[in-house]
């Protein structure tokens, strides 16, 4: 019995492959998240495995951009049942638990979608430089659009010397001497992504629990 093929060269049979990758995606989000809401993991783990969902999924999303212009008809094509993790993906951004905890926050001047912002810019950024987008004009809209994002949350949830807020501005002037077509090298690529790291880390460690 001879094998029917879906693809005719090799670029097709790429397409398929990330077809098949951006589906186990969403089911695995949405198991997930009926996972996190019946109390079957714990908030930290949920949270580490939501955020590299969500990352995943941004970078598979962005290169299918023109083959899946719409996840929702993606889903309506392929019989994709999964409303939540829809949701999660494509409207939220942000694990359950930040959402939590930006609302827990909203009180002290910062509102929840102030601070989902923040951390979809942190991830953005960060998922940058792992797709190697390292030259300046490529890395610079990120990077302000986190400088702004920052800017909104004001002093009310973090201090004025918090350490994002300084690394950002500091890698901002560095952007700003160089060229639009020049790229960071290997070691500041790394340096940059580093700082980012440890900034969103301190981010999130300074929103209150949603509990609290």
């Amino acid at each position: 019995m001879e094998d029917v093929r879906l693809w005719r060269d090799k670029r097709e049979r790429e397409m398929y492959d990330n077809f098949a990758d951006l589906y186990a995606i969403v089911k695995t989000t949405d198991k997930l998240e009926k996972a996190y809401v019946r109390d079957l993991v714990s908030s930290a783990e949920y949270e580490a495995e939501c955020l590299k969902l969500i990352a995943q999924f941004r970078t598979l999303h962005s290169a299918l951009h023109g083959a899946v212009p719409s996840l929702d008809r993606f889903a309506e094509v392929y019989r994709l049942d999964a409303p939540a993790a829809l949701n999660r993906l494509l409207v939220s951004g942000v694990p359950a638990t930040v959402e939590h905890r930006a609302a827990a926050s909203s009180s002290s001047s910062a509102s929840a979608a102030a601070v989902a912002e923040c951390v979809q810019n942190f991830i953005t950024a960060m998922d940058s430089v792992k797709l190697n987008m390292v030259a300046v004009d490529q890395v610079h809209p990120l990077l302000s659009d986190l400088s702004t994002s920052l800017a909104k949350l004001g002093t009310g949830l973090l201090p004025p010397d918090f350490e994002g807020r300084v690394k950002v501005r500091d890698w901002l002037s560095r952007l700003a001497k160089m060229g639009a077509a020049d790229e960071l090298t290997e070691q500041q690529a790394r340096q940059f992504h580093f700082d980012l790291e440890s900034s969103y880390n301190a981010f999130m460690a300074a929103l209150p629990n949603a509990d609290s």
